[in-house]
């Protein structure tokens, strides 16, 4: 009888959770090295690490391949809010000259399905909304943000500029209890807050006490939000996610640069309070292209097929089936290995050798194999010899994965 009690109260708890709303903030502290993070006191940050997690991360795509991505902000930002390397969106520098919006963005999926609900945007960059996300272009289906509290860095009224960039700590001072303000007050369904200041402090200081110092103080800002979202979660009965990154590390000599490749400069770093990671999480260092199906996941955003087959990441939560996909060719041969997580699961394969999906089209997949996800390996001949490019899928139960040779 006990058991029979026990196990209707499961339900019970598992129905009132499943019914709970669900919000998503991500904050992304502009260029802090995995090392640095680590070695400054940050209380806040171990608050929310302490109700989920906290693992280092990275950026930069494939090194030295097909999709490797400039560690620069706005590529960085724009992998994390559309799930695909610098190959597919198209920005390559902060000049953000030629974003490829047919990769949406997360506030598009989360729109599409859920035109009612709301988004928000609280950053010391105007760019983010109006060129990243693409707020009233065509392009972007005129997307608008339901709330917007950004573009203070061309105020020089309010925000003198002085030649230590503390008018950028003054605006992330702003941004951030706007940002917590609407959080406790309006709870915005997904909401992006950008932070600067650390940046700036790496950028003229380099590795050292001016950069920790502004570590410190983005501890206390998230602390902020952190607490609004407390007190969402207990007046409100909501399930919100908070995921903390960084969009690069910094250069090993003097921690005043990025861009390139090195280990610190593509080694970045997550809090989020992710309770129930998956195999996936714990086994390998998440992309930051992995926080869009994260997101998708827990705002239950049904993202099209199509979208999904050109996402370069894997949700960090609940069951995943495939991940790490890679593809070489050797001689005629093309050989496609992947890392399989789901037991007595088959997986599918794939291949094109169109690449439609940049112009907004949908590519046409040739079926290869039906075969065991443990098999992890599948080598093939393609018919059709010495294409400039073959689009690989290993799609599984759980999610699917995309590689490719680009020749």
């Amino acid at each position: 009888m006990k058991a029979l009690i026990a196990l209707a109260f499961l339900a019970l708890l598992t129905t009132a959770q499943a019914q709970q709303p669900k919000k998503v903030v991500f904050i992304i502290a502009d260029g802090i090295p995995a090392d640095v993070i680590e070695s400054v006191p940050h209380p806040n940050l171990d608050k929310i690490k302490n109700a989920g997690s906290y693992k280092r991360a990275y950026v930069g795509g494939l090194k030295n391949g097909y999709s490797q991505t400039p560690t620069i902000s706005a590529v960085s930002y724009n992998s994390l809010i559309t799930g695909t390397w610098v190959n597919k969106h198209n920005v390559w520098g902060n000049d953000i000259k030629a974003p490829n919006y047919n990769y949406p963005t997360i506030f598009r999926l989360f729109k599409d399905q859920y035109p009612d609900r709301s988004i928000a945007i609280y950053s010391t960059w105007l760019d983010n909304r109006t060129k990243l996300i693409g707020e009233g272009l065509p392009q972007t289906k005129s997307i608008k943000m339901n709330h917007a509290f950004d573009g203070y860095e061309l105020d020089t009224v309010a925000f003198p500029h002085d030649k230590e960039s503390y008018y950028i700590h003054l605006i992330d001072e702003a941004v951030v209890n706007d940002a917590a303000r609407s959080v406790k007050e309006n709870g915005y369904d997904l909401s992006w807050v950008y932070l600067e200041y650390t940046d700036d402090m790496g950028h003229r200081h380099g590795t050292g006490p001016r950069q920790n110092e502004a570590v410190a103080m983005l501890d206390q800002q998230v602390g902020k939000i952190w607490d609004a979202i407390q007190y969402r979660e207990k007046n409100f009965k909501e399930d919100w996610l908070i995921l903390v990154t960084t969009d690069h590390g910094r250069d090993s000599v003097t921690g005043r640069n990025h861009g390139g490749q090195s280990e610190r400069e593509r080694t970045t770093w997550l809090f989020s309070n992710l309770k129930t990671t998956n195999e996936y999480f714990k086994n390998n260092q998440p992309a930051i292209t992995d926080l869009l199906p994260t997101m998708a996941r827990h705002l239950s955003i049904d993202v099209p097929l199509h979208t999904q087959r050109e996402l370069d990441g894997v949700p960090l939560t609940g069951a995943v089936s495939v991940a790490n996909a890679k593809a070489a060719m050797v001689g005629d041969s093309l050989t496609v290995t992947w890392d399989a997580f789901g037991k007595n699961e088959n997986v599918t394969l794939l291949l094109t050798t169109t690449d439609h999906a940049k112009e907004g089209k949908e590519d046409t997949y040739l079926k290869l194999a039906t075969l065991p996800a443990q098999a992890r390996r599948f080598s093939f001949v393609p018919r059709q010899k010495n294409l400039s490019l073959y689009k690989i899928l290993v799609e599984g139960k759980n999610n699917r994965i995309n590689t490719r040779v680009v020749r």
